[in-house]
């Protein structure tokens, strides 16, 4: 048996609806090198901090704060066409932990549904004293409530959940991931929820499970879940309290295959899973999946593994593992362009080829520019870096070709996207867009 190959390998030029492009989250586009001396337009002060990667469609360009407002702007002027305030956020001082202040609302990339028209948000409110989380689907043409339904897992601490992981697709069912506020305090359990989008009953899968477990955030450093062929979901699981490795495995430090129906199909942990948990050395890169049926996944270890994606095989059954030669955590969606995968790592962008004969990684460039999450256009790697700049690479050296400032990012984990004719990054409170080629 292999893996299914991406449906699409590259997003359309007029949209680009999910985290990195589409269901397999290759951050790929079709769209040519743009031009970054001069942005096109920048939009006005939004009304909190942005976290989220923008998504554009049917000529609008979607944002959501930390004020719980989503906003569909103008794609020609960045002018505001409509905005929605979904509910109050919560003060970041009645939070146990956490580093994103003053407001925690909505942090994660939204996702929209075409066919329906729907943009989803998960937004965190305040109810009376308590933070709860809503999934809210919103008219993406006028801005008008659709759904509004209370999604946290049953018998979860609400308030030590974060909804950091983007929103995915699945078979009429938006696909939401929780993991833990900065810190990992309270008593909290990895989660990848599916809620059908008309409402109803959700599917949970829960990582750590047993007594005495907990922890295990499914977070990637923003990225959303990624949806294969077949509908199967794949995320990559953080440390969690287990730190023993005689004790039973609480299927942290991992990456997982969840089937549509969110049961455990398979995974992969490296042999290190329980020194992992001791060292807070999440598993924070989003799989990247190949068209060949093997996977490629890292995180704060720094460890590439490369692996057969039919047989993840469990505990240290890894076809193949480079050291990465990142110098800091890898967070975050990757980009993949055939046998190339473009790694988050936050000190630059590395250029990772999956060799056949012989099976195994090797290092094409790494990059100091950048280290956001990258995205890939026809003949560029783009790349934000905490330097407030935006950097377009080579796509075959890593050199820099074009670099242009756009200032702050609150969101430390900055992706830009592609769509409309614009090239489009999130600062702290603005959206700027830069017109293509």
């Amino acid at each position: 048996m292999t893996l299914p190959g991406p449906r699409s390998s590259a997003a359309p030029s007029n949209s680009w609806t999910v985290y990195h492009a589409n269901a397999e989250g290759t951050g790929r586009s079709t769209t040519r090198a743009v031009a970054t001396q001069r942005p096109k337009w920048t939009s006005r002060t939004l009304d909190g901090l942005l976290y989220g990667e923008p998504l554009v469609w049917s000529g609008r360009v979607f944002v959501a704060t930390e004020n719980n407002t989503v906003y569909a702007l103008s794609s020609t002027s960045g002018s505001v066409m409509w905005a929605r305030h979904v509910g109050p956020a919560v003060p970041s001082s009645s939070l146990p932990c956490g580093n994103i202040s003053p407001l925690v609302g909505i942090t994660s990339t939204p996702v929209i549904d075409r066919a329906r028209n729907e943009i989803f948000v998960v937004a965190e409110e305040s109810l009376g004293a308590r933070a709860v989380h809503v999934l809210v689907g919103l008219n993406a043409v006028t801005g008008s409530v659709m759904l509004t339904k209370r999604i946290d897992p049953a018998k979860s601490d609400s308030p030590a959940l974060l909804q950091r992981s983007g929103l995915a697709l699945d078979r009429g069912r938006v696909i939401v991931a929780f993991g833990g506020l900065y810190g990992d305090c309270g008593n909290y359990h990895g989660t990848v929820e599916a809620v059908p989008e008309s409402g109803g009953i959700s599917s949970f899968y829960i990582v750590a499970a047993r007594n005495g477990q907990s922890q295990g955030a499914v977070w990637m450093g923003g990225a959303a879940p990624i949806v294969d062929a077949k509908g199967d979901i794949w995320v990559s699981v953080g440390n969690g309290s287990s730190t023993s490795s005689t004790g039973p495995y609480d299927y942290s430090d991992s990456m997982l295959d969840l089937s549509a129906n969110l049961h455990l199909r398979q995974y992969f942990a490296p042999s290190s899973w329980a020194q992992d948990n001791a060292s807070d050395l999440d598993m924070s890169m989003a799989p990247a999946l190949l068209a060949n049926g093997q996977v490629v996944v890292s995180g704060k270890s720094r460890i590439i593994y490369l692996l057969n994606g039919a047989h993840l095989g469990g505990i240290g059954h890894e076809e193949s593992s480079l050291a990465s030669g990142c110098s800091q955590d890898i967070d975050g969606g990757p980009a993949v362009a055939g046998a190339v995968v473009y790694l988050p790592c936050l000190s630059g962008t590395i250029a990772i080829r999956v060799s056949a004969s012989p099976l195994g990684l090797r290092v094409l460039w790494t990059s100091s520019a950048g280290g956001g999450p990258p995205i890939v256009t026809v003949g560029e790697v783009w790349t934000i870096g905490s330097d407030g700049a935006l950097y377009g690479l080579n796509q075959l050296t890593g050199a820099v070709r074009q670099r242009a400032t756009i200032g702050a990012t609150t969101n430390h984990f900055p992706t830009p996207s592609v769509g409309g004719g614009l090239l489009l990054v999130a600062t702290s409170t603005h959206v700027v867009a830069f017109a293509s080629r």
